[in-house]
């Protein structure tokens, strides 16, 4: 977020064609770049993509950035680059709205110079435009059926910010209770991978299926198959990738109501699958085991979330982005 503007701004000088629009994403110092580069981008439409934003994402407590305070500096990128813009677009609802809520906060903590007033500005100029998934790719494999017992699944990134402690310890219980249970464990394991999932792969070795990163899409595709319940305790998620991925291979998701979580889920089943409070999860879950041949017949909302996929949002995106370069055409 630092240097890349820089570089960007070095090979955009070099570049020998006139591009109809500018498209970058929220990583990029977008304000930065334009200054650099401003020879070659006068009268250019631009437009960024916020996949997530350094403000409201929950930054761990042993991250350098925060013990030198320079935390806020990212989340400034973030705010200039929106004005900068010329359009934004954000991936749900949800990472719009936080963003927007969280800017008159952030700001004031500065002691001059807030211009509250670039706010109505990021607003006006932002609209939706979900992640491009490519959904169709995850059909069922011949080779997929079903254990006895229900299968539960996580395929998130191995960080805290997940809270797989939280997830794991509602796993023990169920086995502390004797309920019988299949575990999928999907994802990479690097060297600061929090230390829950080594105790789990130990205390959990009776019940794992598959504990690891998948060999390939093949492979990863006939495990989501495989599982029936997805139990999520993440405490971020701007969107939620892999929880529509399970969601579209019948998985069962049981979700924390917050985050973008309840836009994949129809509104008039959301006292099904949304939970409150982190005590709530046990209770949803061990249900949802006990009653697994019941489960099998209800977990279907693969139509609900099939409008993400490319063969969808390819046209969507086409739109906006022919309409944006209209605005200054070569």
């Amino acid at each position: 977020m630092h240097g890349g503007a820089v570089s960007l701004a070095g090979q955009y000088s070099k570049l020998d064609w006139r591009p109809g629009l500018l498209l970058a994403t929220d990583m990029l110092d977008v304000a930065t770049f334009l200054g650099l580069a401003r020879h070659r981008t006068a009268g250019l439409p631009i437009a960024t993509y916020f996949h997530e934003n350094q403000i409201t994402y929950p930054w761990s407590p042993a991250d350098e950035d925060v013990e030198k305070q320079r935390d806020n500096h990212y989340g400034f990128i973030n705010y200039t680059t929106a004005l900068a813009s010329g359009h934004i677009f954000f991936n749900s609802h949800f990472h719009r709205h936080s963003f927007l809520e969280s800017l008159p906060g952030f700001l004031k903590q500065f002691p001059d110079a807030r211009d509250l007033y670039g706010i109505k500005e990021v607003n006006r100029k932002s609209e939706i435009l979900p992640l491009g998934m490519d959904l169709n790719s995850l059909h069922r494999p011949q080779h997929s059926g079903k254990y006895p017992e229900a299968t539960l699944l996580w395929n998130h990134r191995w960080e805290y910010d997940k809270a797989p402690e939280v997830f794991f310890s509602a796993l023990f219980r169920l086995k502390e209770e004797g309920i019988p249970f299949r575990l999928i464990v999907l994802g990479r394991s690097y060297r600061q991978s929090p230390e829950i999932f080594e105790i789990a792969r130990h205390r959990l070795k009776e019940e794992i299926v598959h504990f690891g990163y998948a060999e390939d899409s093949a492979a990863y595709a006939r495990l989501l198959w495989q599982a029936d319940i997805l139990p999520v305790t993440s405490r971020q998620d701007f969107f939620g990738g892999s929880v529509v991925e399970a969601i579209y291979c019948n998985c069962f998701p049981i979700l924390p109501n917050r985050l973008a979580y309840p836009e994949h889920i129809p509104t008039a089943k959301h006292h099904l699958h949304l939970y409150e409070k982190e005590e709530e999860l046990y209770p949803k879950l061990r249900k949802a085991v006990l009653g697994i041949e019941a489960l099998r017949q209800r977990a279907d909302y693969q139509h609900f979330v099939a409008k993400y996929d490319w063969s969808i949002l390819a046209p969507e995106y086409d739109r906006a982005f022919k309409q944006l370069a209209a605005q200054n055409p070569i």
